[in-house]
This record gives C-alpha cells, structure tokens and sequence, in this order.
C-alpha cells in the first residue's frame, strides 16, 4: 500500500538515487497527460499519480528507471497521445480512454452513458471477464492499462442546471464520447465535440453552453468561473469515465522483466490512490462551485434511470453494431453488477 509519508519519503529519495545509484545508463519514461501540473502533493491527482509513478518505479529499480512528466498537453498534443503510444513514440499517458474513440471506437466502452454507476461496479472490471477482454484488445492494439481509474462526473452550465435530460433541449453541450453525444443529441441538445482542457474556452466564448466532465476537471479547470450551475455527480452519476495510466507495449516488452515487474505493481498499487482522489473531488467539486456563487443541484437513482433509459435504446445498441468486440464488451460490462 502506497501511503501519503511512503510517496513523500520516495520523492526525496529519487534524487540521491540518481546521483548515487548504479553507472549504467537509467531508462528515461516519459509520461504524458493533458491536465494540469502541479507536485506530488498537490494539485491535480491525475498529475499526482503520475509523480508518485515516477517516484514509485525510479525508488524501487534502484534509479534504473526514471521519468519525466509532461503535464498540460506540453509533449503531445492531448488526442494524438494513445496514437503515439501505439507506435512507441510516447512510453506513458494517463489518458480518458474514449478519446481513442475515432482510432478504435471499441474504446468507447470506458464512457458508456449509465453502464457504469459506482465506483465499486467499474473497478471490478479489472477482474471480471470484461477487464480480461478489455486489457487484451487494447494489449493487441499496442497499449497496455497500469492503473485502473475510475472518474464520476457532473455538468457545469453557463446557464440553466442540466439534471434531467429535457433540461438539455436547446443547448450546447460537450458530452465526452460519440456515445454520450449521441444521448445529448436524442434529449434535444447540440453537441460539441473537444477535449476537457478546451472547455472553458469554449464555455466562455459561448460556444458551449455545458460541459459533462469528471469532478476534477470540473476543478482543474476553473469552469466554475465560466458557469452558473454545476449538477454533481457525487451521489449518483450516469458519467463514469476510464481514464486509466496506460503504456506503450512496445516499451515496455523492450524492458527487462524485473523492471516490467515493478511498473506493473507500481501500477496496480495505486489505484486506490486514483479512487480516493477521484471520490475527494466529487465532494469537494460542490464546495468550489457554491463559494463561486453556482447553483448546485444533485442526481437521483431515478434521475440517472432517466438518462440510461435513452443510452440503452441509443449509444448502447449503436456502439454493439460496431464491430464483435464492441459488442462482447457492451455485453461483459452489462454483466457486472452495481
């Protein structure tokens, strides 16, 4: 178990590693993500898991392997990373899946409107035999999944709250997925198509008029600065996002099996990391909205049956028709229980 004094002692640690540790020539990962930078401390915890990553695998190799971070998008441009994996030309991203949707729409799975509605529900993935299929169609594509991550999320309006799907008629709305749009588009609302880090200028120039996006973007991003309602995910949420830390596999087969052994335990050990701090954020995703004068609602159980009700007659069966694999997925994910 990674604890908050274990990653504070490993990151003083890595830098005696790399001045002290073995001669030979370190292997250098570089890991990039689109969302803000910060310290292994604080700030975004997506960039944290990465940095407690860094520090995990460079403590543990013994300064064999190290990392470099490259937060906000600053290394590869945000929808051309899980390409870039693929091809070997980046080593690690922590990246929302479905963005590799026009790529290979079978991704689309990691945001499939009311498939996931707990934290508990999607983290099972990884050990049913929907994580099992997942994990190798993704390994067969060239990328491989080190950290499961999980994201609630919410909707920040610059006008009207969006709870129930009517609420969405006549709006601009950024969903997340093709899946999600296709939901928006049958409740009435239009549909803009951009990452999360685009989103407040998007919103602010008035070219959305809503966002659905995880908590912590919802922060990271200051969209509270831009909207006047936020609908939390926190209770209940028909948007699960998998926004996991994924390698490339051509990088990592190139590595020594003790060193492929670390990764992957580092990996697997900070998921609880990623849940926590997916789950802090859902709460506190209501306090930054209120202090800047947002109007708050919340989602039901029986609002979210609302939204799955159109997801099931819409995204779900369009995503099946995509190919086999699509829609083995669908039917796995569907067998995991709430």
């Amino acid at each position: 178990m990674i604890t908050r004094r274990h990653v504070l002692v490993s990151a003083l640690a890595a830098p005696a590693i790399l001045r002290f540790g073995p001669a030979q020539a370190a292997t250098t990962l570089k890991i990039s993500h689109q969302f803000p930078g910060g310290t292994i401390d604080k700030g975004d915890f997506r960039d944290r898991l990465c940095r407690v990553f860094a520090a995990e695998v460079t403590k543990r190799s013994g300064g064999a392997i190290t990392a470099e971070i490259y937060p906000n998008s600053s290394l590869i441009k945000t929808n051309a990373q899980f390409s870039a994996m693929r091809k070997g030309a980046l080593d690690i991203s922590l990246y929302p899946l479905p963005y590799a949707g026009g790529e290979l729409p079978e991704t689309n799975i990691g945001l499939m409107p009311g498939l996931v509605s707990t934290y508990d529900q999607g983290l099972r993935w990884k050990s049913q035999p929907v994580g099992k299929a997942l994990t190798d169609f993704l390994a067969d594509k060239g990328i491989i999944i080190l950290t499961w991550v999980w994201q609630a999320g919410g909707v920040a309006s610059r006008s009207r709250p969006i709870v129930a799907p009517e609420d969405a008629k006549g709006l601009k709305v950024r969903g997340g997925s093709r899946e999600m749009d296709m939901v928006l588009q049958t409740a009435g609302a239009a549909v803009l198509s951009v990452p999360s880090n685009e989103l407040y200028a998007a919103m602010q120039t008035g070219a959305c008029d809503a966002g659905i996006t995880s908590s912590t973007s919802l922060i990271s991003f200051r969209l509270e600065e831009v909207a006047k309602s936020l609908t939390s995910g926190a209770g209940a949420s028909y948007w699960f996002m998998l926004e996991p830390l994924l390698m490339s596999k051509s990088i990592f087969d190139a590595l020594p099996k003790n060193q492929q052994d670390i990764i992957r335990t580092v990996g697997a050990e900070l998921e609880a990391f990623g849940r926590k701090g997916a789950q802090d954020d859902d709460i506190e995703v209501a306090k930054v909205y209120q202090k800047a004068g947002a109007k708050v609602s919340a989602l039901d159980v029986a609002t979210v049956g609302k939204w799955r009700d159109i997801a099931r007659d819409t995204a779900w069966k369009d995503y099946s028709a995509k190919t086999a694999a699509a829609a083995n997925l669908l039917k796995l994910a569907s067998d995991v229980s709430a």
